[in-house]
């Protein structure tokens, strides 16, 4: 039996350890019973739990939830919440804001009102203008009115989609459980080099993008990373890059994807006739040159400028053509749009546009059948065919940002190819490496950072 000496005297080893032990235990007991004897007056009251909607707390107010429905305004929608004055004083207050005037179906609203003997008082009202935002309507004791705005939280999900098409590009996303509005980043990115008005069944595509969530929901496609689009046996690749400021998207050469003309000037239609001198014209029945494309499409769809230009000519075309427009592009180009229903609001004789921009809608005025888009291209004044114009890229990538453009490159094309892992991912740093936040370290921080490399002793000196 082992023994230890205090005090000149030899006793077992045993004793200290257990008297030690039972003062541990006397001082836990204490302890406990002392929390125990306390009284209610010093317990917690347990924080009653605050149900928020848009930020405000539903328990102050009478709340009206709803969606606008078909033939409201806004008006409709504060009726019996506050007066018409009030109204027509929201309206005009939130305009430089947001204009109820278009307020669509569908949106959603709230109405936070608070009631007393004298009726209802708006005090907060809530429109969600679109997926992404709000508009907060606040009213005071006094009926002042206050107007912001409020981003919702978007989160992103990063996404890489296969498809092969058999009949239309927008057909196969839905199919295959893919965003319908990704056929419009592709159909925006490839407008100058795909002909999607004549795909051929087995064409495939693959698409590296953005989802974004809203609310948990489907709200859209952030950026496109990269795509590789297989048109009649040949591969067309968009490799992102930052150039002059702007993302813009190019092959895998450095050439720019975007070139002097779209291949047609609007979306999701189909080619009803094309380019002849000598159609049997439907309403004439009698045969006659037809020098453009015409595209079907529902009354009202928007049609965009092929180029960069000017507009020479807005009238009624007597002869048939109906409402038409005319632009002036460069090196002797200029295109003409026929069997409109309307112009853009500000598209006049001598307007500047730029390619892409909405300029007119389809319509069926003139000699019609139905509605559709009579489409003209001229070459220093003569009709050529508008599905053969020829179509330069415009500035490439410039010779001191070639090396960057080579890594975002290779990054795309292996993630294309295959998984790759997620630093080898093209990012946001890639493409714009200026936004990339520049981390300040605290002293503490830096001290901290030290001591976790082993400079323990050097680090604990500079502490204060």
């Amino acid at each position: 039996m082992k023994t230890i000496r205090i005090l000149n005297k030899e006793i077992r080893w045993e004793v200290p350890v257990i008297a030690l032990s039972a003062v541990v235990v006397a001082i836990v007991c204490i302890l406990k019973l002392g929390g125990n004897n306390k009284t209610d007056s010093t317990a917690l009251a347990p924080t009653p739990k605050v149900e928020l909607l848009y930020g405000y707390d539903v328990s102050k107010y009478e709340v009206f939830q709803g969606k606008v429905e078909s033939g409201q305004t806004l008006s409709h929608l504060l009726e019996g919440h506050t007066s018409q004055v009030n109204i027509n004083r929201i309206a005009t207050e939130a305009k430089p804001t947001y204009n109820f005037r278009s307020i669509k179906v569908g949106d959603k609203y709230a109405i936070f009102s608070e009631s007393d003997s004298l009726g209802m008082h708006l005090r907060h009202f809530v429109y969600e203008k679109d997926k992404e935002s709000m508009v907060h309507i606040s009213l005071d004791a006094e009926s002042a009115i206050s107007v912001r705005t409020e981003q919702k939280e978007v989160t992103y999900k990063r996404r890489k989609v296969s498809g092969t098409i058999s009949s239309s590009l927008w057909n196969c996303l839905v199919e295959n459980n893919i965003p319908p509005a990704l056929a419009i980043e592709i159909e925006d990115i490839y407008g100058w080099s795909v002909d999607f008005f004549a795909l051929h069944e087995g064409d495939t595509f693959t698409t590296i993008f953005d989802e974004k969530y809203v609310d948990g929901e489907r709200a859209g496609i952030g950026t496109v990373w990269g795509s590789k689009f297989t048109h009649a046996g040949k591969d067309y690749y968009a490799i992102p890059f930052v150039q002059g400021g702007k993302l813009s998207y190019w092959d895998e050469d450095g050439k720019s994807m975007r070139k002097q003309f779209l291949k047609a000037p609007l979306k999701f239609t189909r080619i009803s006739s094309k380019f002849s001198n000598s159609r049997m014209h439907p309403i004439l029945k009698i045969r006659r040159p037809h020098h453009g494309v015409d595209y079907a499409a529902p009354k009202g769809t928007p049609v965009v400028a092929i180029a960069d230009g000017t507009v020479t000519a807005k009238y009624w075309d007597k002869n048939g053509g109906g409402n038409v427009l005319k632009i002036k592009h460069t090196n002797g180009y200029s295109s003409a749009y026929l069997h409109l229903n309307g112009y853009v609001k500000g598209i006049n004789v001598g307007t500047r546009v730029s390619q892409g921009q909405k300029i007119c809608f389809v319509g069926n005025t003139g000699h019609s059948t139905g509605p559709h888009l009579d489409f003209r291209v001229y070459k220093n004044g003569k009709a050529i065919d508008p599905l053969k114009i020829p179509s330069n890229p415009v500035e490439p990538i410039k010779k001191e940002n070639a090396a960057a453009f080579e890594n975002i490159k290779t990054k795309v094309l292996a993630e294309l190819a295959g998984e790759v892992r997620k630093k080898e991912q093209v990012g946001r740093y890639d493409l714009w490496p200026e936004t990339r936040s520049e981390i300040k370290l605290s002293h503490t921080d830096s001290v901290r950072m030290k001591i976790e490399e082993g400079a323990l002793w050097q680090a604990l000196e500079k502490i204060d």
